[in-house]
């Protein structure tokens, strides 16, 4: 297997919503799925680990909630995960086992506060960090907390950094910089976004970055809802998809490798020839000969945010 070449793959299906044992053991079907194709590198989607329930709305109006909707968010609570926990850790042991680099989307409970988080497992079967998502869009931001600049960090593989950004994060133009800067080679996309324009955006940001770009959205139908346990606004037929799917994989030249797949459950692979990072950064690097730091600068607040500080 040439190291320079790893082989990527890109999970398209749906939580088990509200069933977390259930979820990862999908998880853990589809890593072993991957591994048999011979991949090194796998994504799973957005909150893959705990649910993206769309369509649910926790009864949630300006000024007001309701026990019901407190109620819906409690399961929604329990379904999260911790990053320490034992879910975490039998994801981590089993991409140890399959000597696979993993990125997985999970809903994250710290507190009483759930986060949208991208976790990097390591092919030693390491946590090896994470990241929480900055900016929740719309409705997210009233059940999400926001991440902070302590999570941005990319990690090491053997082919290079490996950065996860999530969702609208990736139209964050400023958050974009702050990740080219650290010379991601792999940009790991999950989202819930199965709009055609997704693709358009994940071609820019391969051509922007001059990397490869791994997107992996969920393929989610109504009838995987879990409607008698949470309320959901959206049509009730049984064909109605919540989530369409969209997952693919593109070349630092914009060049598509696979995908877009829509309303199925794929694993999408590719190989990775990483020698098309530096040939495609001959004309363009962002952060590099392409930049005017005379005339444009960033500055990024890496540190941790916390209510309290206690002693030093």
């Amino acid at each position: 297997m040439d190291q320079d070449k790893p082989i990527a793959a890109v999970a398209q299906t749906s939580s088990v919503l509200l069933d977390t044992p259930a979820t990862i053991e999908r998880a853990l079907g589809l890593m072993a799925d991957a591994a048999a194709k011979g991949a090194q590198l796998l994504v799973f989607p957005e909150a893959f680990i705990g649910g993206y329930p769309k369509g649910a709305d926790f009864h949630i109006y300006l000024g007001g909630r309701t026990p019901q909707g407190r109620a819906e968010f409690k399961q929604y609570y329990d379904a999260a995960v911790t990053v320490d926990g034992p879910q975490i850790a039998q994801l981590a042991k089993a991409a140890g086992q399959h000597r696979m680099h993993v990125v997985v989307g999970i809903i994250e409970r710290d507190g009483g506060t759930l986060y949208c988080t991208a976790v990097y497992l390591g092919a030693d079967g390491r946590v090896l960090g994470k990241h929480r998502k900055l900016m929740p869009t719309a409705l997210e931001r009233l059940v999400w907390g926001y991440g902070d600049g302590s999570t941005l960090a990319a990690v090491d593989t053997p082919w290079g950094k490996l950065g996860a950004v999530i969702c609208w994060e990736n139209y964050m133009p400023m958050l974009r910089m702050a990740m080219y800067q650290q010379r991601v080679a792999i940009w790991c996309a999950p989202t819930a976004d199965d709009r055609d324009s997704w693709q358009s955006t994940m071609q820019h940001i391969a051509l922007e970055g001059r990397c490869f770009v791994l997107s992996a959205c969920q393929h989610l139908r109504r009838t995987q809802f879990p409607a008698e346990r949470m309320h959901n606004r959206l049509p009730e037929s049984p064909d109605t998809v919540l989530m369409r799917g969209g997952s693919v994989i593109i070349d630092p030249l914009g060049k598509v490798l696979a995908g877009p797949v829509f309303d199925e459950d794929a694993l999408l692979t590719a190989e990775l020839d990483l020698s098309l990072v530096p040939m495609g950064q001959m004309d363009f690097d962002a952060v590099g000969h392409y930049a005017r730091p005379d005339v444009f600068s960033l500055q990024v607040n890496t540190a941790a945010q916390r209510a309290v500080k206690l002693g030093d």
